[in-house]
C-alpha cells in the first residue's frame, strides 16, 4: 500500500505545480519559463549527484544518486526527449486554455497508460478498475461538451490538440518509466535519483539550444518575458511530486497503470484555484466532469486495495 499512499501525495503537489505553472504563463513568454524551469529543477538535484560521486552520500541514502555510463544515460536521455516533447505541447496548451479545461484532459491520461501497460506490460485490471477507466473516458466526452459553452471546438481548437498531444507523449514516459526501473531482466534497473536528476539535466541543455535559437532571436516579435516567482515554485513542486512519483514506481508491487491514473488527482487542485485564483467560467459543468474523474479515483482505489 505504500506506493498507493505515495501516488496519492505526488497527486496533491503535482496540481500545485499545474497552478503555478498557469500563473508563470499568464501572459508570458512560453519557451523562457520552461528553460528556467529546466534550470532550477536542474539546480536542486545537482548537489546529490555532486555529494554522491564525492562519496559524501551514503549508498543506502534516499538521495543517493547511482553514476552511470553511456550504456545507461543513453535510457535516461530518450526519457529526456519524450518528457520534453510532453511540456513543450502541454505549456502552450496550458498558456491559452483555461485551467479547468486542462486539468480534467489530464486527467484522462491514464486511459493512454491504461492500454500500453496491458498491451506491454502484462498487467491485468479487475471489475472495480475497469469501471473506473470507463467512468473517465467518459468524463472526457462530458468535457468536450463543457468546452463548447466556451467556444472551445474540442475538434479544431490546436491548443486542444496540443494538450492531448502532450498527454500521449506524457503516457509514453509513464510507461517509459516503469521499464527505467524494473529490475534487469524485465526493464533496465536504473537507480530512481539517477533518472530523475539527469533527465532534467539533459532537458535544461536541450532547452538552452531551443532558447538561443528559436526564441532570442525573434524575442521582439513574439510574447515577451517577464519574471515571475512563481516560475521557482514550478520546479520546486514538479520535483517533488516527480521524486515521490518515481519513490512509488521503484515499488515491486507498483502498477503504472494505478500510480498514472492516481496521480492525475492533481486535477482537484488544479480546479479549486481555476475557479478561486483565475476566476474561470461555466464552473457548474466541469464540476461535474470533476466529480466523474474522481469518481473514477475512487473504483480504482477500491480495486486496488
Amino acid at each position: 500500500m505504500m506506493w498507493l499512499l505515495l501516488a496519492f501525495l505526488s497527486a496533491f503537489l503535482l496540481g500545485f505545480y499545474d497552478v503555478f505553472k498557469k500563473r508563470s504563463l499568464r501572459d508570458n513568454a512560453v519557451i523562457p519559463v520552461l528553460f528556467l524551469n529546466t534550470l532550477f529543477s536542474s539546480l536542486i538535484f545537482l548537489p546529490f549527484i555532486l555529494a554522491s560521486s564525492g562519496g559524501w552520500l551514503s549508498e543506502d541514502s534516499l538521495f543517493y544518486t547511482h553514476s552511470y555510463g553511456w550504456a545507461e544515460h543513453r535510457y535516461i536521455l530518450l526519457k529526456s526527449v519524450i518528457v520534453l516533447c510532453s511540456w513543450l505541447c502541454g505549456y502552450f496548451g496550458m498558456k491559452n486554455l483555461p485551467i479547468t479545461i486542462v486539468g480534467p484532459i489530464n486527467a484522462t491520461r491514464p486511459v493512454m497508460v491504461l492500454i500500453g501497460a496491458l498491451t506491454f506490460m502484462g498487467e491485468h485490471l479487475n471489475v472495480w478498475q475497469w469501471v473506473g477507466v470507463t467512468i473517465a473516458i467518459i468524463s472526457f466526452y462530458l468535457m468536450s461538451r463543457s468546452g463548447k459553452k466556451e467556444g472551445i471546438d474540442f475538434k479544431h481548437n490546436k491548443w486542444i490538440a496540443l494538450v492531448v498531444l502532450a498527454n500521449v507523449f506524457g503516457a509514453v514516459s509513464g510507461l517509459y518509466d516503469r521499464y527505467l526501473m524494473a529490475p534487469v531482466g524485465v526493464g533496465v534497473g536504473l537507480d530512481k535519483m539517477a533518472v530523475q536528476s539527469w533527465y532534467n539535466i539533459y532537458q535544461f541543455f536541450m532547452m538552452g539550444i531551443m532558447l538561443l535559437v528559436l526564441w532570442y532571436p525573434h524575442r521582439h516579435r513574439t510574447t515577451p518575458f517577464h519574471w515571475d516567482w512563481c516560475i521557482i515554485l514550478i520546479s520546486v513542486f514538479l520535483s517533488a511530486a516527480d521524486f515521490v512519483y518515481f519513490y512509488a514506481l521503484s515499488q515491486d508491487e507498483a502498477m503504472i497503470s494505478i500510480v498514472s491514473m492516481i496521480r492525475r488527482g492533481s486535477v482537484v487542485v488544479s480546479f479549486l484555484f481555476g475557479a478561486m485564483l483565475f476566476h474561470e467560467k461555466n464552473l457548474k459543468a466541469k464540476v461535474f466532469d470533476l466529480a466523474l474523474v474522481l469518481l473514477s479515483m475512487l473504483f480504482l482505489f477500491i480495486g486496488s486495495k
